[in-house]
């Protein structure tokens, strides 16, 4: 679609179907990846997990809970990976029940960088990031929310090694039966780490001007496009947040060129979280339409929108397709409330991080 093309006046545009990449959606309401902690032992997903994915089937594109790519990338208890046999026959289990239910499913390939503890990592190391610059930001460990450790700068040696991880746990989602791949550049992780300046003080090709900050995510992009199709990878970007206690100088130039940058490699979509990550809507400089504007995939806007709003963003221009991640939880029918404008469930707090089938499976659906 092209940008600013115009549509038809009606509610039922969130509800059309659109070409993403390779894959054609049935409807503009995407799934976001929502960390739920909810893997069993070995970071491996389960039938419990498999039925939660099924529920919401009927989302024009499911994006699967941020996902590990090596044992270093975890940065959380209980969240699953895509390095391990045992992990690939899970998301199996997964993406089999989705497209049972006639899904579309891509999986968000993580890895958190800094914010993560020793607890979590393996051998008790620390975690390793662009730069060693401790986060102040908390983690959840098996004792509950603590202070991330300090994180080992990664040497320009184990570059090359980092985005073999990222190819291989691509080459493996597709082997779980996902569509697709989310690469996540957002939210205060690895790749957003390399990217800012706050946290990226290297003096090697990988630090400094803002396209050496941008070669990791763009090396990356291009590798897992080559494994998996450029019409089955997106890509996760959050210009504003603070999320993971990141910042940068120059937002605005700094994501223009990245984007620039992933132009080239005709990736299938973006997806952009606006403002700060949580569904924090106050308005902040940053002229999302001009950093936009070289890329010709689909894109994805994501945080806070209702019915009317995602409506509008459509309509306007603004968005291809628009992403909703807490209604999500409560509501396993969402798409089917957004199209028939129902009231909607509330989602309970205490339950989101973590348990069991409370909380995650039991929502009512209407009727």
């Amino acid at each position: 679609m092209k940008h600013g093309a115009t549509e038809p006046m009606d509610d039922t545009i969130l509800f059309q179907p659109i070409q993403v990449g390779e894959l054609q959606l049935p409807n503009r309401i995407v799934m976001a990846p929502l960390t739920r902690n909810r893997a069993s032992a070995g970071n491996v997903p389960t039938t419990m997990n498999a039925t939660y994915y099924a529920q919401r089937a009927d989302a024009g594109l499911l994006i699967a809970e941020a996902t590990q790519i090596c044992p270093e990338g975890q940065g959380y208890i209980a969240t699953p990976g895509i390095h391990s046999a045992e992990q690939v026959a899970g998301w199996k289990l997964v993406t089999d029940a989705v497209h049972a239910r006639g899904g579309r499913i891509v999986l968000q390939l993580w890895h958190v960088g800094r914010i993560s503890h020793t607890s979590l990592q393996p051998g008790g190391k620390a975690p390793v990031a662009p730069s060693a610059i401790r986060a102040n930001a908390k983690t959840f460990v098996a004792e509950g929310f603590v202070d991330v450790s300090e994180p080992r700068a990664l040497t320009l040696a184990e570059i090359p090694g980092l985005i073999e991880s990222y190819r291989q746990a691509a080459a493996n989602a597709r082997a779980a039966g996902f569509d697709g791949v989310e690469i996540h550049a957002a939210n205060g992780y690895l790749l957003d780490q390399f990217l800012r300046d706050s946290t990226n003080q290297r003096e090697d090709a990988y630090g400094g001007s803002i396209s050496n900050r941008s070669r990791l995510l763009v090396e990356v992009s291009q590798a897992v496009a080559d494994e998996v199709g450029a019409g089955r990878t997106g890509v996760r970007l959050s210009p504003l947040t603070s999320f993971g206690d990141i910042a940068d100088s120059r937002p605005q130039a700094l994501f223009n060129h990245v984007v620039e940058r992933l132009a080239d490699l005709n990736l299938a979509y973006l997806h952009i979280i606006e403002g700060e990550t949580g569904g924090d809507r106050q308005p902040q400089p940053f002229d999302y339409a001009a950093m936009r504007k070289p890329f010709r995939g689909a894109w994805i806007l994501n945080n806070g929108y209702d019915r009317s709003m995602a409506i509008e963003a459509i309509r306007q221009g603004k968005a291809d397709l628009i992403a909703f991640g807490r209604p999500f939880i409560a509501n396993p029918d969402l798409t089917r409330r957004l199209r028939e404008d129902a009231e909607l469930n509330e989602g309970d707090p205490d339950t989101f991080y973590g348990g069991g089938e409370h909380g995650y499976t039991d929502y009512p659906v209407m009727g």
